[in-house]
């Protein structure tokens, strides 16, 4: 058991989830490493000394020496020496005269930028994703719910090469609604990771919007019509993929583990199966989860998904529930070939507490030995949170059955893979975006991240 910590930083800290308008200041991005603005502010400020340097020595040795001499004389008159001394004269000049040339300088950006019908500060955005986001790690999340939506809203601050590989197998709600009536995959995990990368605040918006009223439309929401209509237009969601990343201006990119639909199903310790993941939550005081499946099981990956994994510098497992969440999307045959094959570490994001009915009873080791069970690989590292809820959080989850997931009992073997932090918001017993994010990025090996220049 370690504790984590990103190298030359401060301990974590909860913070609230980022938002898109929760943006670093503007002069810090023009300022952050990898963007190349500072060496060429470098270069114009030595430039403009060097050129003060050089008139100053055309004008004391040439032609202009009479001139520059009344400017001097001129200068020490207007100003009392007994305040300042002469050559703080001289420097206070040559500071205002470069300030000068630097606000120059931005206005003719400003007004060029401006007649492109460019802000200046999505220009600044542009940038910031161009030269900083874009040599960000390569991370792969698989999952579904909240969870992973959760963390791609953390990660996309700090990369723009997150690839989230989605479970379609939802059939409840709006996603099972849209299932059964056009034979589609579950859209609404698909809608969440979309509105959690999407660089449009208004698109993001509009993706978690969910109708309230309208025959036929209540209860959906714009996000999953939106997928099931371009599903029907492409004749599926795999072939919409470029018109989807596009349209909402994904930072990163998101695709489902099978673009096909799936039942997800379950083999009960007393030999019973069920089929359906709406069916999971029905088994509180019944037997526990042994296995569970996807049908039909011959399912396609998208050649993307599988690329993504294969490049990957760091894969995350979760957050998310066990049984409906994490491992479903892992059980699409060549996704769980390419896991298995894959040189990047695998990280596994422990869910805070059990659920009822799905992993009632089980202890962190017995969802780490069942993720190792279905995948065929033990993930190399498992990221504990370590911050108590509050009391009533705990009181909230205990009456609706639920245990808070710790340590105890767990093998000396599980413990060497386990970073133990605070990751969530006492009164909300929810990850936080951005101490999860820190945590994982301080898992990958120095040697694959990038260096920052200026």
């Amino acid at each position: 058991m370690r504790e984590l910590r990103l190298p030359g930083a401060a301990p974590l800290r909860s913070a609230a989830p980022p938002r898109a308008a929760e943006r670093p200041g503007s002069l810090r991005r023009w300022l952050a490493p990898g963007i190349g603005v500072k060496r060429w502010l470098t270069l114009f400020i030595l430039c403009t000394a060097l050129g003060a340097v050089g008139f100053l020595h055309f004008t004391w040795t040439g032609p202009l020496h009479p001139l520059a001499t009344r400017w001097i004389l001129t200068l020490n008159s207007l100003m009392d020496p007994g305040v300042l001394p002469l050559h703080a004269i001289g420097i206070t000049v040559t500071a205002l005269a470069l300030l000068g040339a630097l606000w120059s300088v931005v206005m003719l950006n400003r007004q060029l930028l401006s007649s492109t019908g460019t802000a200046p500060a999505r220009a600044m955005d542009l940038l910031y994703e161009q030269r900083t986001l874009t040599r960000g790690p390569k991370v792969v999340a698989l999952g579904g719910g909240t969870g992973l939506s959760r963390l791609l809203t953390g990660l996309r601050d700090s990369t723009q090469n997150t690839t989230a590989i989605v479970a379609i197998s939802d059939d409840g709600g709006s996603s099972g609604r849209l299932r059964r009536s056009l034979d589609m995959i579950a859209p609404g995990d698909l809608t969440d990771c979309y509105a959690a990368l999407s660089d449009s605040p208004v698109m993001a918006r509009l993706m978690l919007h969910r109708f309230e009223r309208g025959d036929g439309i209540q209860g959906h929401t714009f996000g999953n019509l939106m997928l099931a209509t371009l599903s029907e237009e492409e004749g599926g969601l795999g072939e919409a993929m470029q018109d989807i990343h596009e349209v909402l201006r994904i930072r990163g990119r998101v695709y489902p583990a099978t673009a096909r639909p799936a039942t997800l199903c379950a083999r009960l310790s007393d030999g019973r199966t069920i089929q359906g993941e709406s069916q999971f939550k029905t088994l509180v005081g019944y037997a526990h989860i042994e296995q569970v499946s996807l049908d039909p099981p011959d399912l396609p990956a998208l050649d993307a998904a599988l690329d993504a994994i294969r490049d990957a510098d760091v894969i995350v497992l979760g957050p998310g529930s066990l049984y409906t969440s994490i491992i479903p999307a892992l059980l699409v045959p060549a996704i769980t070939e390419a896991l298995c094959a894959a040189s990047a570490p695998i990280v596994y994001v422990a869910s805070l507490m059990t659920e009822p009915g799905e992993t009632t009873g089980l202890t962190l080791e017995d969802h780490v030995d069942a993720i190792t069970r279905h995948l065929g690989r033990t993930p190399e590292h498992v990221l504990v949170n370590s911050t108590v809820p509050s009391p009533d959080v705990m009181d909230r989850y205990h009456a609706e059955g639920a245990e808070f997931l710790t340590l105890n009992g767990a093998s000396r073997a599980l413990r060497g893979r386990v970073h133990t932090l605070p990751l969530i918001h006492p009164d909300l017993a929810r990850h936080d975006p951005a101490a999860l994010v820190q945590a994982i990025l301080g898992l990958i090996p120095r040697r694959l991240l990038p260096v920052d220049v200026g």
